[in-house]
């Protein structure tokens, strides 16, 4: 990604809400009945349009597609790859489980379900076929690089969704140490990094994920943990949870842990799973801390995670005021880089 040399640059991580009409043919879609793939095609472009321009009228420098088209960032595989036709329930959060009351209470876990592998594709899918877990990965990796070749042929940034980092951790892994915990991350890295092996690394950015919900998280893997690991992976860039009350706190880990020169980060300055609206000041505080540790240069402004995870699922922020959101990032990364480059 070019890098800016006179301000901060504003972004997000991808979801953003659906129109209704869209919502609905997605839900169908999800559901195993098929659109007229004409009528379908032309109405996400439209929403594909209509959401780049709210996007840029909200401040946002680097825009994406909004995820208009999926119904949710890791459930639309089954909509591109074979093998994925079984069906597995969401892991039991572990934070969660240690406040059995509250969750009773909120009925907080998801009902959500995601498609199983339970046949050959032609991880955080759970695997019914494969006979170990490195053949699942191997496999995996193979498959998923003619994706990100295809997105990157086509001139587009790609970025990589890794939940499996991090929320992995308290999700599919809570049974394990974080020393043992690491060592699977790190083989999703190597299976990654096999699968980005033809794309450059300026071309990539990478996103960590402790999970996108409002919840205790005080079993999320800490950053000082991950990080060494994370960065291992190809992409030039570094998107990650820096925003909320979990997480804030990580700026200073990279004062520990020196970035590469070669490397560039997003630190969420926006929480996802909250109606506050950000004080722009406090968008700039944020900034501005990660900038005099690693360079302006290499600081774009990010949030926490997506705004609409999954099309179907009820927002826990408002779409109208998640546009706000994104102004108060834009106004925050003025405010950030009169500071930095005065």
């Amino acid at each position: 990604m070019k890098l800016s040399t006179d301000r901060i640059l504003t972004t997000h991580t991808g979801s953003l809400p659906r129109a209704q009409d869209l919502t609905t043919t997605l839900e169908a879609l999800d559901a195993g009945t098929m659109p007229d793939p004409a009528a379908f095609e032309t109405r996400v472009r439209r929403a594909v349009g209509d959401i780049v321009r709210q996007q840029i009228d909200a401040g946002v420098d680097i825009v994406n597609d909004g995820e208009q088209g999926k119904v949710g960032y890791s459930t639309y595989v089954r909509h591109r790859l074979t093998g994925f036709d079984g069906k597995a329930g969401v892991p039991g959060r572990a934070d969660w489980a240690d406040f059995p009351e509250a969750a009773a209470r909120g009925e907080r876990r998801s009902t959500i379900l995601r498609p199983s592998c339970n046949g050959p594709i032609a991880h955080f899918m759970k695997n019914e076929h494969y006979p170990s877990r490195d053949a699942y990965l191997a496999r995996l990796a193979d498959v998923m690089k003619e994706e990100y070749d295809a997105i990157h042929r086509a001139g587009f940034v790609l970025q990589i969704d890794c939940p499996d980092l991090a929320m992995g951790r308290h999700l599919m892994f809570h049974e394990l140490s974080n020393a043992e915990f690491l060592k699977v991350a790190a083989a999703n890295i190597e299976a990654l990094n096999h699968a980005l092996r033809d794309i450059p690394a300026d071309r990539m950015r990478l996103h960590l994920c402790w999970g996108n919900y409002e919840g205790p998280h005080h079993r999320d893997i800490p950053l000082r943990e991950l990080l060494p690991v994370a960065l291992k992976a190809k992409p030039q860039a570094l998107s990650f949870e820096g925003a909320n009350p979990r997480h804030e706190h990580e700026w200073v880990v990279f004062r520990e842990i020196r970035l590469p020169d070669d490397r560039v980060i997003i630190p969420g300055v926006l929480d996802s799973t909250t109606n506050f609206i950000e004080h722009p000041e406090l968008v700039a505080q944020r900034l501005v801390r990660y900038a005099e540790i690693v360079g302006r240069e290499r600081v774009i402004a990010g949030t926490d995670c997506g705004f609409m995870t999954f099309a179907r699922s009820v927002n826990q922020v408002e779409p109208e005021i998640a546009w706000a959101k994104f102004q108060a990032m834009a106004e925050g990364a003025r405010i950030a880089s009169k500071q930095l480059w005065r």
